[in-house]
């Protein structure tokens, strides 16, 4: 399985999954459809599935004009997001399984961004990275905003996401990295970790490349909201039951 991602909008990612032997293709949260329809020509492949991770315009923008030019293919979303997808066929559930080149991705459900959030993991049968696409609810450095949810759903979201293996690629769907860790650095300031990150993401951005997908080792030890257990966030939120922690760090972060 190959993985492209193509930067829209301001900050967005999309990310089209290949299976080059096939010729198909399929896309996780397609803000915008041209981009996608466009690189499908280039790689001569059919799309036959659209992954959605929640209901937000910026990242099921793209399905109405994608069915309508690939007919054949299947909308996938979460269960309980039935209603707010365009065009959604399939209503994933937690512990459901979907299927692509080959490989087999595992869904979690994982509220609090939306209280309908999914999001899809393709773990790998050899020492290589496995693939976490986890929509709005991790981000390098950060996590998304409490919209439909609550601190206490959001904490179990992220822990779900905190077991997956050190070595998972982590396919988030904003470049907001550099601001993350900009907040990520007030909070947690003596994180030697996170200032060596906070050092490599700047050059990476200002060459203009992605920082996008980072790795699911280097989050557990440098994004704040992954880290609501440690002494120095702790610390910092004056406080140390986890979703109340959790909680604080996320208003100041709105905040910031």
């Amino acid at each position: 399985m190959e993985i492209k991602l193509i930067p829209v909008l301001s900050d967005n990612y999309i990310f089209v999954l290949s299976d080059p032997q096939q010729k198909v293709a399929a896309v996780v949260d397609p803000a915008v459809a041209k981009p996608v329809i466009d690189y499908l020509a280039e790689i001569d492949a059919q799309l036959i599935a659209i992954f959605n991770t929640h209901h937000h315009s910026d990242h099921v923008g793209g399905n109405k004009q994608l069915v309508k030019y690939f007919p054949d293919l299947c909308v996938y979303g979460g269960a309980e997001d039935r209603g707010r997808i365009p065009h959604q066929q399939v209503f994933l559930k937690e512990g459901d399984t979907v299927h692509f080149a080959e490989r087999i991705g595992q869904v979690f459900f994982v509220p609090g961004h939306t209280r309908a959030h999914i999001a899809y993991y393709f773990p790998s049968a050899t020492p290589e990275p496995g693939e976490l696409f986890c929509g709005d609810t991790l981000f390098a450095g950060g996590c998304g905003r409490l919209f439909e949810g609550t601190p206490a759903q959001m904490v179990n979201s992220l822990d779900k996401l905190r077991q997956l293996p050190d070595n998972t690629h982590v396919w988030c769907a904003h470049e907001y990295t550099l601001n993350n860790l900009k907040f990520a650095l007030i909070v947690d300031r003596e994180n030697v970790d996170l200032q060596a990150r906070y050092r490599e993401v700047q050059q990476i951005r200002s060459r203009g490349l992605a920082s996008v997908p980072s790795l699911l080792g280097i989050e557990k030890q440098t994004n704040p909201f992954l880290r609501w257990d440690t002494p120095a966030l702790q610390a910092t939120a004056k406080l140390n039951e986890p979703a109340r922690v959790f909680g604080r760090l996320r208003g100041m972060k709105d905040r910031f």
